[in-house]
């Protein structure tokens, strides 16, 4: 499996804008599917963003469409997350997560994860 290692996480006010990377080693990167997911406190983890093998094709949770754009540089083995216009409820931690093929929103198709980086949105 592909191991990964999410990064630029923090705290920043409504209305700003973060980006995250997610950088993956172990495993030939072009080959993976990359989506982002997150997880607030006492909520179920749920899915942000994907982006297939070359980045041609991408996917948004409605509640994010519009603000976040998920890119991929598969020369740097890292896939990204820009957030703009960030609000108080897209506090979370966000997940990297890879998966060989297939295309949709399901965490459990997702076969490898990062540990997550955690997202703070103040009002």
């Amino acid at each position: 499996q592909v191991q990964l290692v999410e990064s630029g996480g923090g705290l920043v006010q409504a209305g700003g804008s973060l980006r995250l990377s997610c950088a993956a080693s172990g495993r030939t990167f072009s080959n993976y599917i990359m989506g982002w997911f997150r997880q607030a406190p006492g909520k179920e983890r749920e899915f942000v963003a994907t982006v297939t093998w070359r980045g041609s094709n991408t996917m948004y949770a409605d509640s994010v469409k519009g603000r976040f754009t998920i890119s991929r540089d598969n020369d740097k083995n890292t896939v990204y997350l820009q957030m703009n216009s960030l609000k108080s409820e897209d506090t979370a931690v966000y997940y990297c997560a890879a998966r060989r093929t297939g295309w949709g929103q399901k965490s459990a198709d997702f076969g490898s994860w990062g540990q997550g980086t955690q997202v703070t949105v103040s009002s």
